[in-house]
């Protein structure tokens, strides 16, 4: 019989998940000949053998692959046949332009599990147990083609017995690259001393504050149900209000402190294991410093070895939040972890495998029956954003100035970075750069075009500007968060986009915050906002509510007394200060607008953290309230100042607080519908884009979007990308992409 030989290109998420040991058994099951290997591309295969056994294998490769592995193409060419005997994986060849992808970190697999668990395996109760479908891959990887020299495990010489798993083609070992056990692997240590397990769970116990070397960096851990422990790493922390995560053993013990249906379940359980936002048991055992005034909560479960041993023994939950102090990011290296972390831990547990990327972990939602990202890290990164088209240039998205994050990206690969935090501190600052130079390594990029916020003073911006050699192109911040959007759901526009958030620069140069922007990825045109209103002190007023809740009243000529009596001896200075104009811009912010309407309420008159009056203005708001406040509109100008009136005169009449805190959000939610309708008469577009960090208010949200569709229109939202300014980065190169790739048009607003 004529046997034929073809030459298979695979490319994707195809190297550090078992993919050349699944070829290799594929061939075996074919009876074909030929070699599989890894290069800076991908995967290379050639094989020989009768026409269909070679279009078995072929059909296999696609729809078999191992579960950690994305196919993004698969190519095959004829090539002529050698005669070849066997099949083998070949060594990698170094050189070539890196195109390969690199896969996320993965929850420890349910085979993996049973070995940590059966007391007659070698690697019984060892905690860095993992296979190719599961464990460390982008924490540990320094560069590419994925191969253990490249990674953080090159110290750790192979055992006998690890060397034997990892060369036999039939193993679930086979080419794994973390492979390890007791006898050549990582081990922990406890800084007390004693049994490390042991140890750290006796003092979790007892109330201590143990700070954990985990996948990406450092947490920092308590009893989840010792109001004291959990009180005390709240002072130690300087975190007075912001939730934390909490781990609990299994999905049993996640229902018994939250309500989780089945795509949250599925989260939970998922091989990214992420953080997962959900309503709150009420009375559950968690202490009240948990998650203090808040119907939330954040669940996950354990994703390593190690977590499953601390969770299985202790037997109830516990917090883990990111170690590190205030603003800060988390903190990675063992060094700086007790050099930081000294005034905070009573104890460490830690061990010698180092973390070449720190990454904090993702949170997510459930809304609609699916998942959205909130923080876009651990479990996720780097896997990249498909794009529309292909690049013609390399291009760098900087990002924005909070929760940033930045986004290198190539032919159709975005790849979006892990969450760097805000770029207000120099350890942040230097951990944005960090990571953009180890991206750029390891995807061998080298940007021609980079793209940034308009805003002078972001040290993004700044970053952008320093740069040489490269072309720069400037995006408003409310047209990246639309483009993000665009870009999250595979379209390019033309829609109506919403951009509700805290603050952007425009570019008249004042603030805004409460768009309505027709827009595609090439530019837009501003047709709407919210009426502009003075911000007194500036950025100060973000951080004291109160200020813009005096600004709407004095505007609304409208009082609260229980308001003034709180900073009567600041208020008239205030008012002088907002109506001269003197260190108070105009903004036309949303996220203000939510800020004023939480401080009148009583709710918050200065935060803690970003975003604060407006999330528990959120957990005030009654969702069974249906009515809702109107605000004048004219054709590009909604009055806020109506919907803080209209908060007065009901708080006036008596109502009830989480009655008038629904009607303002449902206010918010018809103003837009009613905004839309007019811009869809003019525009004739039918399809609104919803982005911005106030849509991170569910509420908000769901009554938007269903407002929206009742009216007629096809709605837009995030889901693999942040809504908040976490997704910047990604609108800001699908922006510079359209513009670079599209000669002639206008550079900015139309």
């Amino acid at each position: 019989m004529a046997l034929g030989r073809c030459a298979v290109r695979v490319d994707g998420v195809v190297q550090g998940v078992g993919f050349r040991p699944f070829v290799h058994g594929l061939a075996r099951r074919f009876g074909l000949a030929g070699f599989v290997g890894n290069d800076s591309r991908g995967v290379f295969v050639e094989v020989e053998g009768t026409s269909e056994a070679l279009n078995a294998f072929v059909t296999a490769l696609r729809a078999e692959a191992p579960p950690l592995a994305v196919i993004d193409d698969v190519r095959v060419t004829s090539v002529p046949a050698t005669g070849a005997i066997g099949f083998e994986i070949v060594a990698s060849p170094a050189g070539g332009e890196a195109a390969t992808l690199v896969s996320a970190d993965s929850a420890t697999c349910v085979d993996c599990l049973a070995e940590l668990r059966d007391p007659g395996d070698r690697r019984y109760r060892y905690p860095f147990v993992n296979c190719t479908n599961c464990g460390p891959r982008f924490t540990i990887v320094r560069g590419v083609p994925y191969d253990r020299p490249l990674t953080t495990m090159a110290g750790f010489a192979l055992c006998a017995e690890c060397k034997l798993e990892y060369e036999d083609p039939g193993d679930r070992r086979f080419h794994a690259q973390p492979v390890c056990c007791p006898a050549c692997g990582p081990r922990l240590v406890f800084s007390g001393g004693g049994e490390p397990i042991e140890s750290t769970v006796d003092s979790l116990a007892a109330g201590a504050v143990v700070a954990v070397k985990g996948l990406g960096g450092y947490h920092l851990a308590v009893d989840a149900a010792n109001e004291t422990a959990v009180a005390a790493l709240r002072g130690r922390k300087h975190r007075e209000d912001k939730p934390f995560a909490v781990m609990v053993p299994d999905l049993t013990a996640a229902r018994e402190i939250a309500e989780v249906d089945e795509i949250a379940a599925a989260a939970l359980t998922g091989h990214r294991r992420p953080i997962v936002l959900l309503p709150r048991v009420a009375n559950g055992p968690l202490a009240p410093s948990v998650a203090p005034g808040n119907r939330r909560v954040g669940v996950m479960l354990p994703y390593t070895p190690l977590h499953h041993l601390l969770l299985g023994d202790l037997g109830r939950p516990i917090v883990l939040t990111s170690a590190n102090v205030s603003d800060e990011p988390i903190v990675y290296r063992d060094e700086d972890a007790f050099a930081r972390l000294s005034g905070i831990a009573d104890a460490f547990l830690t061990h010698d495998r180092a973390i070449h990327t720190r990454t904090d972990d993702s949170v997510v939602r459930v809304w609609r029956d699916r998942v959205q990202l909130q923080r876009r890290s651990r479990g996720y990164v780097p896997e990249p954003v498909t794009l529309r088209s292909r690049l013609t240039e390399h291009i760098l998205g900087c990002g924005a100035e909070l929760k940033n994050t930045f986004c290198l990206a190539k032919d159709t690969h975005a790849f979006l970075s892990h969450h760097i935090g805000d770029l207000d501190n120099y350890e942040t600052f230097k951990a944005y750069e960090t990571g953009i130079a180890h991206f750029r390594e390891l995807f061998d990029l080298t940007p021609t075009v980079v793209a940034h916020d308009l805003h002078p003073e972001y040290l993004s911006t700044k970053y952008a500007l320093d740069l040489e050699d490269v072309e720069l192109v400037g995006v408003q911040h409310h047209h990246a968060h639309i483009a993000s959007c665009l870009a999250d759901n595979g379209e390019a526009g033309p829609v109506l986009g919403v951009a509700f958030d805290g603050t952007g620069y425009g570019t008249d140069g004042t603030l805004w915050g409460g768009e309505f922007l027709k827009a595609d990825l090439a530019g837009f045109d501003r047709l709407a906002h919210l009426a502009p209103i003075r911000l007194p002190g500036g950025t100060t007023a973000i951080r004291q509510p109160w200020r813009m809740a005096a600004a709407y009243l004095d505007a609304a000529d409208a009082q609260s007394t229980a308001l003034r009596a709180r900073h009567e001896d600041q208020w008239e200075d205030l008012l002088r200060l907002a109506r001269t104009g003197l260190a108070s811009p105009l903004t036309s912010s949303a996220g203000r607008l939510f800020d004023a309407v939480a401080a009148v309420l009583g709710v918050r008159d200065e935060i803690n953290y970003e975003g604060q009056a407006a999330v528990e203005l959120e957990q005030l708001a009654d969702p069974s309230e249906g009515s809702a406040y109107h605000c004048e509109q004219t054709p590009t100008e909604l009055s806020g100042v109506d919907l803080l009136r209209a908060v007065v005169e009901d708080l006036d009449h008596g109502t009830p607080r989480a009655v008038v805190a629904a009607r303002f959000h449902n206010g918010v939610a018809e103003a837009i519908t009613e905004t839309c309708t007019y811009l869809r008469d003019t525009t004739r577009l039918q399809t609104v884009a919803l982005s911005g960090g106030v849509f991170q208010n569910l509420l908000l949200l769901e009554r938007t979007v269903a407002s929206l569709e009742h009216t007629g229109f096809r709605v837009l939202t995030h889901s693999r990308v942040p809504t908040n300014d976490g997704g910047i980065s990604l609108g800001q190169v699908a922006v510079a992409a359209s513009r670079t790739t599209r000669p002639g048009r206008h550079p900015g607003s139309r």
